[in-house]
């Protein structure tokens, strides 16, 4: 029997691609994302580097037929240690003015594929009672904004679902950890993408490393925590927005979405 494998969403930049590094010493790897090229330029850094045997395939999650396909391949892997539920987007306006389909297109991404990936990794990984999931939330699960509906609602769902999972795996007594990473601010692709000025969203303090961000998820997981929330400047924010009455909290979101842009 070969090595345990890991999948990953999103493994051609950002976090995803990190995940990958971080991971090629000891699993073997799925990578999924859109971008061919990028994912076969990872897929033989990783091999050159570690030795490990990277699978990659090309798919759009928010495209059924797409979607179906992964999952079909995620309920193959027999030595299925760890699914990265990390593809996602932002984008910025009010919700009525901006377009329908990005909308869409996000609730797809971050609901229906969290949904379908993870039903398909479970059934494996329940059954062996070993693995792990990581849905890649964040900040914005627990503080939103206006301009960032969709993203903040999806990422909320994103830490219940986890949530969900977690206690019925204990209910269970079930050894498969769930955990949801909720990265504040992180240097990756993700503002480029989303044509967000980093300058006027953060100050550079509350700017993460992605590698940071990975580590501490990681390291999180071996421990079976899951909410994880890396840096202390973001644990302090949760803690507080947490214990404020929801008319002062929703009255500090308002006054911070009129300075700063939403993001990761």
């Amino acid at each position: 029997m070969g090595k345990s494998v890991a999948v990953i969403t999103g493994a051609s930049s950002g976090l995803g691609a990190v995940f990958a590094r971080k991971l090629a010493a000891q699993h073997d790897l799925l990578l999924i994302a859109r971008r061919q090229e990028k994912l076969d330029a990872l897929a033989a850094e990783l091999t050159a580097q570690y030795g490990c045997a990277v699978s990659v395939l090309a798919a759009d999650l928010t495209e059924e037929k797409d979607l179906a396909a992964v999952a079909e391949r995620i309920a193959g892997v027999e030595n299925l240690a760890l699914l990265v539920n990390d593809a996602g987007f932002g984008a910025r306006g009010l919700f009525w003015e901006s377009s329908l389909d990005v909308q869409e297109q996000m609730h797809r991404l971050h609901v229906m594929a969290t949904v379908r990936l993870s039903h398909a990794a479970l059934r494996t990984m329940v059954a062996k009672n070993s693995g792990g999931i990581v849905n890649v939330a964040s900040v914005a699960a627990f503080a939103r904004r206006p301009r960032s509906v969709s993203y903040g609602a999806t990422k909320t769902w994103m830490t219940a679902f986890t949530e969900g999972l977690y206690l019925e795996l204990r209910s269970i007594r079930s050894a498969v950890k769930v955990q949801a990473l909720c990265p504040g601010f992180t240097y990756t692709e993700f503002h480029d993408t989303a044509h967000i000025d980093r300058k006027s969203m953060a100050p550079p303090s509350l700017w993460l490393q992605a590698e940071f961000v990975v580590d501490e998820s990681l390291r999180a997981l071996t421990r079976g925590k899951l909410f994880v929330v890396p840096g202390w400047r973001y644990k302090a924010i949760i803690a507080l927005v947490s214990v404020l009455p929801n008319s002062v909290r929703l009255a500090v979101e308002a006054a911070g979405a009129r300075k700063r842009p939403s993001g990761r």
